[in-house]
Parts: structure tokens; sequence; C-alpha cells
């Protein structure tokens, strides 16, 4: 009996913690679902620049994801257990899902070369990031993966904070800036204008309806709960582990509303 309640314990002290940082966070959320750059994409043309500026979140999503995977488990040769096995299961599974998912086709692939394929088929400006990968893979520096890609400034701010929340490697703040700041907050008014589109337009538009699609239904949900779990598991009963965690999930969304206004710059000055 004591066991048990112990445990009945640690876990409602666990969900009360998870309770409030998601409150905490809620108006910073809120003001992700309710950005203006939502309103004004109202055309194709808008459409494009909004992904030439996400598919940077997207991709540092991944190299995210991938950093947590590297602290949770043995990616080294020769192998030894790390952590606990519980942690491994989440991060594995998690990975697996969003670096070889399925596309239209029923391609195996990641969400950034879905997004990729849904930016060539829109007709969104794919070169950008192509020429920051390249450079990054040559071994240039971040800086002048940038400048050879003319990156726009509040998407270099937004990868800048996800690659020092990667340097850190902390794993309890990584995962809680992925498990809370990097949710695409995706609202209803935006699927629908996509959903609008794609009746017009399904030559240019279907890859990327079905990338949202996809990600509501595996991110959106399963994900979200194994990272909660995660997230639950490395922070424990450490206070200043969860208030950490709060802290960088705070400023993870305030650089994501950062890169909206920049998307949304850019499309009204389009428009002007």
């Amino acid at each position: 009996m004591y066991t048990f309640a112990f445990f009945t314990t640690m876990e409602n002290t666990t969900n009360t913690t998870l309770e409030r940082i998601q409150e905490h966070i809620e108006p910073l959320r809120q003001e992700i679902i309710q950005h203006k750059v939502y309103g004004v994409i109202n055309d194709l043309e808008d459409l494009r620049i909004f992904m030439e500026y996400h598919i940077y979140a997207v991709w540092d999503f991944m190299s995210l994801l991938k950093a947590l995977q590297i602290n949770l488990t043995c990616t080294s040769i020769p192998w030894f257990p790390v952590g606990s096995g519980n942690t491994r299961a989440l991060i594995n599974e998690i990975v697996a899902g969003e670096e070889s998912d399925v596309d239209a086709e029923g391609i195996k692939k990641s969400h950034f070369e879905m997004y990729l394929d849904a930016m060539q088929q829109c007709g969104a400006d794919t070169k950008p990031i192509a020429l920051f990968l390249d450079a990054l893979k040559s071994g240039e520096t971040m800086n002048a993966a940038y400048q050879a890609a003319g990156t726009p400034v509040e998407a270099r701010d937004f990868v800048d904070f996800t690659f020092q929340v990667i340097r850190e490697q902390q794993a309890h703040i990584q995962a809680s800036t992925f498990t809370f700041g990097r949710e695409d907050l995706i609202p209803n008014m935006f699927l629908t204008m996509v959903n609008d589109l794609n009746q017009k337009f399904p030559d240019q538009i279907s890859l990327f309806k079905y990338y949202l699609d996809r990600h509501i239904e595996v991110d959106g949900d399963h994900h979200s709960h194994l990272s909660l779990e995660m997230t639950a598991e490395l922070c424990g009963d450490h206070e200043a582990h969860w208030l950490a965690a709060e802290e960088m999930s705070m400023e993870s969304l305030r650089k994501r509303i950062r890169l909206w206004d920049g998307a949304y710059q850019a499309i009204m000055s389009r428009k002007a």
C-alpha cells in the first residue's frame, strides 16, 4: 500500500507540474494560433512565402529530435545501455515516425523531405534551404550557411536558439523545448484556407495538405503524448529542471512568434 501511494503521489505531482507549464505558456500558444500571418495568406504566392520561412523550423525540428536521440540512447560503437529503457523507447518511436514516415505515394520519407516535396509542388523557392544545407554539409559555419542562403533574420534567430538548446546538451531542456515549444499550432482558419486552395489548385497544394493532415494525425496526437511522458521522466522530481523546462519552452514559443512576424512582413511587402 505504501509503495502504491508513493508512486500515485509522484504521478499526481508530475501531472500538476505539467499542467502548470501548460497554463503558463498558454498566452504564447494563443498568440501563435491567432497570429496575423494566417489571415493574410490568400493565394498561392502568399503561401509560398510562408513555406519559405517555415521550412527552417521543419528542418531544425529534426535536428533537435536527433540531439535528443543522441543524448538518450547509445549512437556510437561499442554499444552500451544509456539512460532508462522507457526514455529510449519514447525517443526512438518518435524518431522513427518523424524520420521515416510515409508520403502521399506511400514512400518512406522524413517529414522534412515531405515538406520539401510540398514546396516544390506549390512553386515555393527551395533553393535557399538547399544552399543552406549544402554549406553545412561542406563544413561551413552556421553563419556562413546563412549568408550563402540569404536566410531571413527571423529564421536565423529561430535556428540559432534551437542550436543553443542542442549545444547545452541538457536532455530535460531539449525534451521540454521539443514538447512545449515546437508544437506547430495550426489554427482552423489556416486549414480552411489550405483546403480551399487545394480545391482550386489540387496539382499544387495536395502535398502540402497531405503534410498538414499527416502532421495533425501523427505529431499532434500520438507524438505529443510520447513527448509529454519523455519530458516528465527526464525532469522527474527536480524542481530546477521543471523551472528551466518552462523558461526555455516559453522562449522557444517567442522565437516562433518572431518567425511568423518575419513571414507576415514578407507577405505584406509582396502585397504592397
